[in-house]
């Protein structure tokens, strides 16, 4: 067995682990949901606010040194704000606002713009509350690898706003 076999069987074993890559989901949703002892009006008001966002935004649990720096409106569409903290950098831009939900698109630069919703509806025993994220990963291999563990990673995190959710209201 020469150098180059071992070196072409290498390219070609490397090339078909990318490859496969390409087999793994493109489109991630992660979700979670709670019940909260509180009116939908008051979860969405909270979830469409700059101000009112903060007060049960699951990184600043993580991370009470994120920096954060508010834009646009109070409140309501086109409202947002900048973030830089231990687990990145990015923006969350309140993006579209319906009678029982509030979307947000997010930008972290170069790892990708997924887009979350909080949904409010009404239940005999108070609000039940989604949280949810989409993100297409395109083509890239790495974040498609990675996105085989955002359920894990991100489903905690909105597990922990949830809970910070039923705190505020």
């Amino acid at each position: 067995m020469t150098i180059w076999t071992i070196l072409a069987g290498g390219a070609g074993l490397l090339a078909l682990t990318a490859a496969g890559t390409l087999l793994l989901p493109r489109h991630i949703h992660v979700e979670r949901h709670a019940a909260i002892d509180a009116d939908p009006a008051a979860v969405l008001a909270l979830a469409r606010s700059n101000e009112g966002y903060q007060r049960f935004n699951p990184y600043l649990t993580a991370d009470p040194a994120l920096k954060i720096s508010h834009f646009g409106p109070q409140s309501g569409v086109g409202s947002g704000f900048d973030f830089d903290g231990k687990d990145g950098t990015g923006r969350q831009t309140v993006a579209e606002i319906s009678a029982d939900a509030v979307r947000y698109d997010i930008d972290l630069g170069a790892m990708g713009q997924p887009t979350q919703m909080i949904k409010a509806v009404a239940t005999a025993h108070g609000t039940d509350v989604t949280w949810s994220m989409d993100m297409d990963l395109g083509f890239n291999p790495v974040a498609r690898v990675f996105g085989l563990f955002m359920d894990g990673m991100i489903g905690k995190t909105f597990e922990q706003g949830l809970t910070n959710l039923a705190s505020a209201t």
